[in-house]
C-alpha cells in the first residue's frame, strides 16, 4: 500500500470543508422538505443517479478511449491529469489524478483512509460506502475480503495493491478490457465501464451484459 504521506493539515481542512457543506445541505434539505418543496425520495434518486450514472460517465469515456487508443493510453498512464483534460474533464478534486492499470498479474484498488478524497471530475460524487469507516479500514487490512463483499474473487496469482488517496493525489483505476470487444466503438466500450471498476472494487462488464 502506498504511504499516506500528504500534509495532514491540508487533508483536515478539506475534511472540515466537506463536513460543513454536508451539514448545510442537510439543513437546507430539511427546511425545504418541511415546507413541501422537496420530495426526499426524489432527491435520493437524483443523488443516486449522479453517483452511479451521470458522474462516472466521464471516467467511462476516459477508460474507453484508453482501451481503443494505445497512444492515449500511454499518455494517460504517464500523466493522467492532462490526458483526462484532453477530453474536457478537469476541476476541483481532479488537479492531480494518477491512472492505475489493472493486469492479469496486478489488481489495483483505491481507498481514502482519512476521509473521502475522490476524483470528482471523472467519477462524480463518492458513494456512501467509500466514505464509511468499515471500507476505509478493511480495504487496507483485508482487500480480498472487501472484493468478496462486492461479489467477485480474483485469481490466487493476482496481486492486489491498495492505493491511499490524498488531498493532493486522486487515483483512477484502468480496468482490463473485456475479451471479445476488439471491434467495438468507444461508445460501446464505455457501456462496459462501471464506477466500481474505476475504483477497483469491481470489474468491467462483459459484452453479453450490455448486448
Amino acid at each position: 500500500m502506498t504511504g499516506h504521506d500528504h500534509d495532514h493539515h491540508h487533508h483536515e481542512n478539506e475534511h472540515s470543508e466537506l463536513s460543513e457543506t454536508e451539514l448545510r445541505v442537510r439543513a437546507l434539505e430539511t427546511i425545504l422538505t418541511e415546507k413541501g418543496y422537496v420530495d426526499p425520495a426524489a432527491l435520493d434518486l437524483l443523488i443516486e443517479t449522479y453517483e452511479t450514472k451521470v458522474g462516472p460517465r466521464n471516467g467511462a469515456r476516459v477508460v474507453a478511449r484508453a482501451w481503443a487508443d494505445p497512444a492515449y493510453c500511454a499518455r494517460l498512464l504517464k500523466d493522467a491529469t492532462p490526458a483526462i483534460a484532453e477530453l474536457g474533464y478537469a476541476g476541483r478534486q481532479g488537479e492531480h489524478i494518477v491512472a492505475l492499470e489493472n493486469t492479469p498479474a496486478l489488481h489495483n484498488m483505491v481507498v481514502c483512509t482519512l476521509c473521502s478524497c475522490y476524483p470528482w471530475p471523472v467519477l462524480g460524487l463518492p458513494p456512501v460506502w467509500y466514505k464509511s469507516a468499515s471500507y476505509r479500514s478493511r480495504a487496507v487490512k483485508d482487500p480480498r475480503g472487501v472484493l468478496a463483499d462486492f461479489g467477485f474473487k480474483l485469481p490466487d496469482g493476482t496481486d492486489i495493491r491498495v492505493w491511499d488517496s490524498t488531498a493532493e493525489i486522486r487515483y483512477l483505476v484502468l480496468p482490463m478490457r473485456p475479451v471479445g470487444t476488439e471491434d467495438w466503438s468507444e461508445e460501446r466500450l464505455a457501456e462496459l465501464v462501471t464506477r466500481d471498476s474505476m475504483i477497483g472494487t469491481g470489474l468491467a462488464k462483459q459484452p453479453h451484459e450490455v448486448s
